[in-house]
Parts: structure tokens; sequence; C-alpha cells
């Protein structure tokens, strides 16, 4: 028995992130996370359903539990990740939830982690880029249209750039071809992200 072996059902998942998350655009975030590591689990070979279920529940806790003080054992995602233990998430899941605040100061050793933190402010860059456009669609956003937005740092200001950097880097891809990665995960879920254009 794995540690990734009792990985709650998408259903479920989805329902407890939806009663924890009444915002939209923290839902569809969710969501985005979502397609960007089920994409990146088929790339690399592993469990689709664990990285899934790990980018679809990572900020399920962030509403209730906003952390504006960025306590490493308090609030989001510490209280999350206590929550989520309780119903019998695996360790693997919560590590990498964990992993994702810089401010829990918990390693991502696993690559699952490293691919949370790569693609989790890089799908907000990729949202907030697609609805500036006049048809909102992600269809029409590319690595190019992205990394301009990105040297504008009045755009989308709570999208750390040095996380989106950074995490390329931790995952060893290169930049832009990890923008156009985690752009067509999106684009490939673009209805339920509401990103598929006016």
């Amino acid at each position: 028995m794995t540690e990734s072996s009792a990985v709650p059902s998408r259903s479920d998942t989805l329902a407890l992130m939806r009663e924890y998350t009444a915002s939209e655009s923290l839902r569809k975030h969710m969501l985005s996370v979502e397609a960007a590591m089920r994409a990146y689990a088929g790339r690399f070979g592993e469990d689709e359903e664990l990285w899934g279920t790990t980018g679809l529940i990572h900020d399920f806790d962030y509403e209730r539990f906003p952390n504006n003080a960025h306590s490493p054992t308090e609030e989001h995602p510490s209280e999350g990740v206590r929550i989520l233990r309780a119903k019998g998430y695996p360790e693997d899941i919560l590590r990498a939830i964990l992993g994702h605040a810089q401010y829990t100061n918990t390693p991502r050793e696993s690559r699952m982690a490293k691919t949370l933190f790569a693609v989790d402010e890089l799908t907000g860059l990729i949202t907030a880029t697609a609805l500036v456009r006049p048809t909102k669609s992600v269809h029409e956003v590319d690595a190019k249209s992205v990394r301009k937005k990105m040297k504008d740092k009045a755009f989308a200001r709570g999208v750390s750039r040095e996380d989106v950097i950074n995490g390329a880097q931790e995952l060893g891809v290169d930049l832009d071809e990890h923008i156009n990665f985690v752009i067509g995960a999106m684009q490939a879920r673009s209805a339920d992200l509401g990103l598929s254009g006016a």
C-alpha cells in the first residue's frame, strides 16, 4: 500500500472545495491548477488522479482562513491540511499543499510538490492575461503575451513573478515551454474555467 492509495474521488473533493469556497474566481483558480496538474502528471507518467486532486483542493481553505500574516502554522494552508488529514487525504498531497506556500518552510521534495508550486501562480497570470482580451479567451493567449504582462508590475499585482520563474526552474523546465504547456492544459478545460471567449 502506497501513500497515494486512498485518493478521495474527484466528486468528493469538488464538493469539499465548493463547501469551503464561495468565490467563483477562486473556484476557477483551483480548477485551472487541477487542469495543469493533470496535464503534467500525464507528461511525467504520474498518477493523474493524485495530482489532479492536489491541484483541485490546494486553496480550498483560503477564503475562510486567508492568513494575511503568513503564519507558517495557522490559517491557510495549515488549517486546510489539518481538515484534509482528518478526512484521510494522503500525506503526499498534504506535503505538496504545505509546500506551495513559501512561508510554511515546507521543502518541496516530490515532483508533484514542485509542479503544484510551478503552476499555482502561473495559472493566475494566464487567467488575468486572458480576461483583459476583448474576447476573454484563453485560446488567444500564448507565452509571449504572458511574458509581456509579467513585465508590467501593475498588472495582476497579486501574482508573484518570482514564484512563476522559480517554479519553472525548480521543475527543470524552460519558462516559455512551461507557460505554453499550462496554457494548453487550461485551453483544454476552457469552458469549465469560463475562458472559452465572449
